[in-house]
């Protein structure tokens, strides 16, 4: 007989795991995205896990509200209550209502979840305004990252939307006086104000449909808007790659870090659930939002001290400080009371919203950008946020002047005048002192710098004088406080240009440099030194080469710093 030719089978037949991955790889192309986004890295800084609570609560949000969702009735018909809480046994009250109270004291582990789902949606936004503050201190809304600015802005927007629409769900006493709030902002804009009232509430106020549309648009509307600007957040974060801190090694091309799989996820994954563990512990022990403390709603009664969630609280405290003006045109009263007010609000957070490409437009830098600004090496721009978060607290205390005066007996109406006059004068005594300690710091790195750290051993010299020994620098040390750019501000073009003939010049071109001169100008940053190291003795300052440069005009194109 003749050898046979048949090759004899020597791999091992692939396991049923391994064909159905290879059959998603073929259709799908698993396999390639996996290997290039699985160990894409991700820089290692606290900072960066607010945006992780941001993420993780709105997932906690949306468990709860589906949970929720099983059990509530979205309805404003009237029914005569009889469950477990026996004082408001027989009361006349919405359904809505009804099955809030069902939900906390009939459904098991309800009341738990709406603790839960409440404290969630707090911790939400008070996440995303702090990783917002943190994305605007550090300057990392400059190229390519504009547009992933204005999702995030527009996330926090109708966060606040989102959050009113949910606690006005219940239809108690507190929910329906801030419904009365909103009725009376919306009735405050000229000519289409009652048009839009009567539309919102369908007829007079309550109306019979207000739960229903809100319930509406809270669990599908925004939350679809929200979701998709979420994923949208994420995918373009993990395009532009992530923003990292200045240090050694770190460049605009590079990203210093862990890779996303196995230790990124990892520690993401038990980030979840400390965060999800701290979220049912806070709602466990502290109660928020008692609905059946305040009882139904009823259009003739106000619960005492009413209060919106602190997030909002800003907005009413324009309302509650801002005088009770009216003017009477052509035989219509304009409440200006409350309508400046409620023009100011959006404004107030237009203004956040704007800033990066009014900062482009000043700055004229079209670069993109990856290490992250030092606060204090940008004081201008770090003393703007802190006026805008000034203006936001402020107004905030405003929104509970009744809760002052009365916890701590004081005056409404001093309560009401500090609130008045802190909103102008505020935000710029702010402006003022975070400028000159973002100097001062300068000032202090620059002296490090030149001169070394203090070690806190004196030392007399020869001649009887008594000095401070200094110890150098770690050369990543001088690099992370030497390593930032300094822009140079705009020079206004001559008054006449190469030919003798006068120059037109823009009113916007003129603000421009005005502008840049305010945030750039030599009383707005130290001048970087470059320290000179030889032999071991860290000393002599050398011109920065800032300086050494011709500054720009106003119609330069060139990158300045």
């Amino acid at each position: 007989m003749s050898e046979s030719t048949t090759p004899k089978r020597t791999e091992q037949r692939a396991t049923g795991g391994e064909r159905v991955a290879d059959w998603a790889d073929g259709r799908l192309g698993i396999y390639g995205i996996s290997r290039k986004y699985l160990r894409k890295v991700f820089p290692d800084h606290w900072s960066f896990l607010l945006g992780e609570i941001c993420l993780y609560t709105f997932i906690i949000l949306i468990i709860t509200g589906i949970y929720l969702t099983l059990f509530f009735h979205p309805s404003m018909n009237e029914v005569d209550y009889h469950g477990s809480y026996l004082p408001l046994n027989g009361v006349r009250m919405s359904e809505a209502y009804a099955s809030t109270l069902d939900i906390s004291f009939d459904v098991r582990g309800g009341l738990l979840i709406r603790q839960i789902h409440h404290w969630a949606a707090l911790i939400f936004v008070a996440a995303m305004l702090v990783h917002m503050m943190r994305h605007f201190f550090t300057g990392s809304f400059r190229k390519p990252r504009e547009l992933n600015w204005v999702f995030g802005w527009l996330l926090l927007v109708l966060a606040l939307f989102e959050g009113l629409l949910g606690y006005s769900l219940p239809d108690d006493l507190l929910s329906g006086t801030g419904l009365r709030f909103v009725e009376g902002a919306l009735l405050s804009i000229p000519v289409v104000g009652t048009y839009l009232s009567f539309f919102l509430f369908g007829g007079e106020f309550p109306g019979d449909d207000i739960v229903a549309r809100f319930y509406s648009i809270h669990v599908l509307l925004l939350p679809g808007i929200m979701a998709a600007l979420v994923v949208t957040h994420l995918i373009l974060v993990v395009y532009h790659k992530h923003t990292q801190f200045p240090g050694p090694g770190k460049t605009e091309r590079n990203v210093v870090g862990a890779p996303f799989f196995p230790v990124y996820l990892a520690k993401a994954g038990g980030f979840f659930f400390l965060v999800f563990g701290v979220v049912t512990v806070i709602a466990a022990i502290a109660a928020i939002n008692p609905v059946w403390s305040y009882g139904p709603y009823r259009a003739d009664q106000v619960s005492t001290g009413a209060q919106p969630d602190w997030y909002l609280g800003f907005a009413e405290g324009l309302v509650r400080v801002m005088p009770g003006w009216e003017i009477t045109l052509w035989g219509h009263t304009l409440a200006l009371g409350v309508f400046i007010p409620f023009i100011v609000f959006p404004l107030i957070l237009l203004m956040i919203g704007v800033y990066p490409f009014i900062e482009a437009w000043i700055t004229g830098d079209h670069r993109e950008h990856h290490l992250l600004d030092r606060p204090r090496n940008r004081p201008v721009r770090t003393g703007l946020g802190v006026a805008w978060l000034t203006v936001f607290f402020v107004a905030l205390i405003g929104g509970g002047n009744d809760i002052w005066a009365t916890r701590f007996h004081l005056s409404l109406n001093a309560v009401t005048w500090f609130v008045r006059v802190a909103l102008f004068a505020g935000p710029v005594i702010a402006f003022v002192v975070t400028r000159r300690i973002c100097l001062g710091l300068q000032r202090r790195d620059h002296d490090k710098v030149l001169h070394g750290r203090e070690t806190g051993r004196i030392r007399r010299l020869p001649h009887g004088e008594f000095v401070e020994v200094h110890e150098p620098l770690e050369q990543g040390e001088l690099y992370r406080l030497t390593q930032h750019e300094q822009p140079i501000p705009l020079e206004a073009l001559p008054d006449t240009d190469e030919h003798g003939v006068r120059r037109r010049v823009r009113r916007a071109e003129r603000l421009r440099v005005a502008l840049s001169q305010w945030m750039y100008g030599d009383r707005a940053q130290i001048p970087k030194p470059r320290p000179m190291v030889d032999a071991g003795v860290q000393g002599e300052e050398q011109a920065p080469a800032s300086t050494t440069r011709k500054p720009p005009t106003a119609g330069s194109s060139a990158p300045r710093t």
